[in-house]
Protein backbone atom coordinates (compact mmCIF):
# COMPACT_ATOMS: atom_id res chain seq x y z
CA UNK A 1 0.00 0.00 0.00
CA UNK A 2 1.43 3.23 -0.65
CA UNK A 3 0.80 6.37 1.46
CA UNK A 4 1.98 10.18 0.36
CA UNK A 5 2.18 13.02 2.63
CA UNK A 6 2.46 16.53 0.62
CA UNK A 7 3.85 20.07 1.48
CA UNK A 8 3.68 22.96 -0.87
CA UNK A 9 7.49 24.36 -1.41
CA UNK A 10 9.28 26.66 -3.39
CA UNK A 11 10.11 24.75 -6.02
CA UNK A 12 6.54 23.15 -6.54
CA UNK A 13 5.22 20.10 -4.08
CA UNK A 14 6.90 18.33 -1.45
CA UNK A 15 6.17 14.88 -1.56
CA UNK A 16 6.94 11.88 1.13
CA UNK A 17 5.76 7.94 0.27
CA UNK A 18 5.36 5.38 2.77
CA UNK A 19 4.73 1.79 2.85
CA UNK A 20 3.63 -0.58 5.32
CA UNK A 21 7.01 -1.63 6.22
CA UNK A 22 8.82 2.00 6.58
CA UNK A 23 9.92 1.85 3.46
CA UNK A 24 9.96 5.64 1.94
CA UNK A 25 11.21 7.91 -1.07
CA UNK A 26 10.55 11.61 -1.11
CA UNK A 27 10.70 14.20 -4.37
CA UNK A 28 9.68 17.27 -5.59
CA UNK A 29 7.32 17.29 -8.00
CA UNK A 30 7.06 20.76 -10.38
CA UNK A 31 3.14 21.36 -10.50
CA UNK A 32 -0.02 19.83 -9.47
CA UNK A 33 -0.41 17.92 -12.73
CA UNK A 34 2.67 16.50 -12.61
CA UNK A 35 1.24 16.10 -8.91
CA UNK A 36 -1.75 13.95 -9.64
CA UNK A 37 -0.05 11.56 -12.23
CA UNK A 38 2.54 10.81 -8.99
CA UNK A 39 -0.16 9.70 -6.80
CA UNK A 40 -2.35 8.05 -9.03
CA UNK A 41 -1.52 4.48 -7.36
CA UNK A 42 -1.73 5.83 -3.84
CA UNK A 43 -4.03 4.29 -1.07
CA UNK A 44 -4.20 7.62 0.83
CA UNK A 45 -3.05 11.04 0.08
CA UNK A 46 -2.66 13.94 2.53
CA UNK A 47 -1.88 17.27 1.58
CA UNK A 48 -1.53 20.37 3.23
CA UNK A 49 -3.77 23.29 1.68
CA UNK A 50 -7.07 23.92 1.50
CA UNK A 51 -9.38 21.88 -0.25
CA UNK A 52 -12.85 22.51 0.11
CA UNK A 53 -13.83 26.39 -0.85
CA UNK A 54 -17.06 28.67 0.00
CA UNK A 55 -18.14 30.53 -3.09
CA UNK A 56 -20.61 33.07 -0.73
CA UNK A 57 -21.65 33.57 2.83
CA UNK A 58 -20.42 35.35 5.67
CA UNK A 59 -19.29 32.54 7.73
CA UNK A 60 -15.90 30.87 6.95
CA UNK A 61 -15.20 27.64 6.99
CA UNK A 62 -16.08 25.76 9.48
CA UNK A 63 -13.02 23.59 9.43
CA UNK A 64 -10.42 26.26 9.99
CA UNK A 65 -12.56 27.87 12.78
CA UNK A 66 -12.57 24.41 14.63
CA UNK A 67 -8.97 23.61 13.68
CA UNK A 68 -7.83 26.86 15.61
CA UNK A 69 -9.50 26.34 18.28
CA UNK A 70 -7.85 23.04 18.24
CA UNK A 71 -4.48 24.66 18.53
CA UNK A 72 -5.31 27.56 21.09
CA UNK A 73 -3.67 29.32 22.07
CA UNK A 74 0.41 29.03 20.46
CA UNK A 75 -0.48 27.45 17.47
CA UNK A 76 -4.06 28.62 16.18
CA UNK A 77 -2.75 31.53 13.78
CA UNK A 78 -0.93 28.72 12.28
CA UNK A 79 -4.68 28.06 10.50
CA UNK A 80 -5.42 30.61 7.30
CA UNK A 81 -8.50 31.78 6.60
CA UNK A 82 -9.01 30.13 3.09
CA UNK A 83 -10.29 32.10 0.34
CA UNK A 84 -13.14 32.17 -1.59
CA UNK A 85 -13.11 30.18 -4.65
CA UNK A 86 -13.25 33.39 -6.54
CA UNK A 87 -10.14 34.75 -4.94
CA UNK A 88 -8.54 32.42 -6.62
CA UNK A 89 -8.58 34.08 -10.04
CA UNK A 90 -6.84 37.26 -8.24
CA UNK A 91 -3.73 38.65 -10.12
CA UNK A 92 -2.51 41.21 -7.07
CA UNK A 93 -3.19 41.04 -3.23
CA UNK A 94 -5.45 44.16 -3.62
CA UNK A 95 -7.67 42.55 -6.20
CA UNK A 96 -7.65 39.52 -4.14
CA UNK A 97 -9.14 41.68 -0.94
CA UNK A 98 -11.73 43.16 -3.20
CA UNK A 99 -12.49 39.76 -4.33
CA UNK A 100 -12.61 37.90 -1.57
CA UNK A 101 -14.78 40.94 0.22
CA UNK A 102 -17.44 40.84 -2.17
CA UNK A 103 -17.84 36.84 -1.93
CA UNK A 104 -18.11 36.59 2.05
CA UNK A 105 -17.28 40.43 3.65
CA UNK A 106 -14.05 39.43 4.65
CA UNK A 107 -10.80 40.88 3.56
CA UNK A 108 -8.15 38.22 3.33
CA UNK A 109 -4.71 38.11 5.22
CA UNK A 110 -1.36 39.05 3.21
CA UNK A 111 -0.89 34.97 4.33
CA UNK A 112 -3.60 33.80 2.91
CA UNK A 113 -2.18 35.43 -0.50
CA UNK A 114 0.58 33.99 -0.58
CA UNK A 115 -0.44 30.60 -0.65
CA UNK A 116 -3.26 31.44 -4.18
CA UNK A 117 -1.32 30.13 -6.56
CA UNK A 118 -1.06 26.72 -4.60
CA UNK A 119 -5.20 26.61 -3.68
CA UNK A 120 -5.58 27.10 -7.17
CA UNK A 121 -3.37 24.69 -8.55
CA UNK A 122 -5.01 21.78 -6.23
CA UNK A 123 -8.72 23.67 -6.61
CA UNK A 124 -8.17 23.11 -10.66
CA UNK A 125 -6.83 19.42 -10.13
CA UNK A 126 -9.33 18.15 -7.73
CA UNK A 127 -11.82 19.43 -9.87
CA UNK A 128 -10.81 18.27 -13.51
CA UNK A 129 -9.90 14.74 -11.68
CA UNK A 130 -12.67 13.66 -9.55
CA UNK A 131 -10.90 10.06 -9.56
CA UNK A 132 -8.90 12.27 -6.74
CA UNK A 133 -11.57 12.76 -4.42
CA UNK A 134 -11.72 10.59 -1.28
CA UNK A 135 -7.71 9.94 -2.07
CA UNK A 136 -6.33 13.52 -1.92
CA UNK A 137 -7.78 14.96 1.06
CA UNK A 138 -7.14 18.24 3.22
CA UNK A 139 -4.92 18.15 6.43
CA UNK A 140 -3.30 20.45 8.48
CA UNK A 141 0.66 19.69 9.89
CA UNK A 142 0.02 21.35 13.40
CA UNK A 143 -3.45 19.67 13.78
CA UNK A 144 -1.91 16.37 12.96
CA UNK A 145 0.89 17.05 15.68
CA UNK A 146 -1.84 18.05 18.07
CA UNK A 147 -3.39 14.53 17.84
CA UNK A 148 -0.01 11.90 17.44
CA UNK A 149 1.05 14.45 20.95
CA UNK A 150 -2.22 13.43 23.06
CA UNK A 151 -4.25 15.79 21.88
CA UNK A 152 -1.53 18.74 23.19
CA UNK A 153 -0.47 21.42 20.32
CA UNK A 154 3.04 22.11 19.44
CA UNK A 155 5.09 24.75 22.36
CA UNK A 156 7.38 25.72 19.70
CA UNK A 157 7.09 27.52 16.50
CA UNK A 158 7.84 25.27 13.79
CA UNK A 159 10.41 27.35 11.88
CA UNK A 160 13.01 27.75 15.19
CA UNK A 161 15.01 24.50 16.06
CA UNK A 162 13.25 23.24 19.20
CA UNK A 163 10.25 23.09 17.21
CA UNK A 164 12.06 21.74 14.52
CA UNK A 165 13.30 18.56 16.99
CA UNK A 166 9.80 18.75 18.65
CA UNK A 167 7.99 17.85 16.14
CA UNK A 168 11.16 15.45 15.09
CA UNK A 169 10.57 13.76 18.54
CA UNK A 170 7.12 12.86 18.14
CA UNK A 171 7.40 12.16 14.52
CA UNK A 172 10.06 9.16 15.99
CA UNK A 173 7.07 7.33 18.23
CA UNK A 174 5.39 6.82 14.36
CA UNK A 175 8.46 6.78 11.55
CA UNK A 176 11.49 5.49 13.28
CA UNK A 177 13.41 6.97 10.26
CA UNK A 178 12.33 9.99 10.14
CA UNK A 179 15.83 11.17 11.14
CA UNK A 180 17.21 9.86 8.33
CA UNK A 181 14.31 11.08 5.75
CA UNK A 182 15.28 14.95 7.32
CA UNK A 183 18.48 14.47 7.03
CA UNK A 184 18.80 13.45 2.98
CA UNK A 185 16.14 15.81 1.90
CA UNK A 186 17.78 18.66 3.86
CA UNK A 187 20.94 18.08 2.37
CA UNK A 188 19.80 17.26 -1.60
CA UNK A 189 17.87 20.36 -2.14
CA UNK A 190 18.84 23.72 -1.44
CA UNK A 191 16.88 26.57 1.15
CA UNK A 192 15.80 28.44 -1.75
CA UNK A 193 14.15 25.50 -3.05
CA UNK A 194 12.62 23.45 -0.22
CA UNK A 195 12.44 24.99 3.69
CA UNK A 196 13.21 22.58 6.73
CA UNK A 197 9.98 22.76 7.78
CA UNK A 198 8.18 21.85 4.52
CA UNK A 199 9.88 18.55 5.04
CA UNK A 200 8.47 17.90 8.48
CA UNK A 201 5.02 19.05 7.87
CA UNK A 202 5.25 16.44 4.29
CA UNK A 203 6.80 13.57 7.07
CA UNK A 204 3.45 14.43 9.63
CA UNK A 205 0.71 14.17 6.51
CA UNK A 206 2.59 10.94 5.33
CA UNK A 207 2.96 9.41 8.24
CA UNK A 208 -0.75 10.22 9.66
CA UNK A 209 -2.27 9.27 5.95
CA UNK A 210 -0.51 5.71 6.71
CA UNK A 211 -1.39 5.45 10.54
CA UNK A 212 -5.09 6.21 10.33
CA UNK A 213 -6.00 4.47 7.12
CA UNK A 214 -9.13 3.21 7.29
CA UNK A 215 -9.89 4.86 11.14
CA UNK A 216 -9.22 8.70 10.21
CA UNK A 217 -11.17 11.36 12.15
CA UNK A 218 -11.98 14.95 10.64
CA UNK A 219 -12.63 18.49 11.46
CA UNK A 220 -15.55 19.19 11.95
CA UNK A 221 -16.97 15.50 12.90
CA UNK A 222 -19.11 15.72 10.02
CA UNK A 223 -18.13 18.09 7.17
CA UNK A 224 -20.02 19.81 5.11
CA UNK A 225 -19.41 19.77 0.87
CA UNK A 226 -18.69 23.02 -1.22
CA UNK A 227 -21.05 23.63 -4.56
CA UNK A 228 -18.56 21.05 -6.48
CA UNK A 229 -18.75 18.36 -4.05
CA UNK A 230 -15.61 18.41 -2.32
CA UNK A 231 -15.12 18.13 1.75
CA UNK A 232 -14.91 21.06 3.81
CA UNK A 233 -12.41 19.22 6.05
CA UNK A 234 -8.86 18.98 7.82
CA UNK A 235 -8.52 14.95 8.30
CA UNK A 236 -6.35 13.65 11.12
CA UNK A 237 -5.40 10.38 13.27
CA UNK A 238 -5.81 9.25 16.55
CA UNK A 239 -3.95 7.01 17.75
CA UNK A 240 -5.64 4.35 20.55
CA UNK A 241 -2.88 4.58 22.81
CA UNK A 242 -3.77 8.32 23.23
Amino acid sequence: MIFIGIDGCKDGWFCVTLDEEDNWSYRIIPDAQSLGRYISQANSVFIDIPIGLLDTGTDERQCDKQGRKLLRPKRSSSVFPAPARQTLQAVSYEDAQLINRNSNGRGLSQQSWNIVPKIREIDDLMLSQTSLRGVMRECHPEICFWALNGKRAMQYNKKKAQGKQERLSILQQYFEPCDELFEQASSQYLRRQLAYDDIIDAMVCAVTSRGGYDNYSTVPVTPEQDAHGLALEMVYWLPQWN
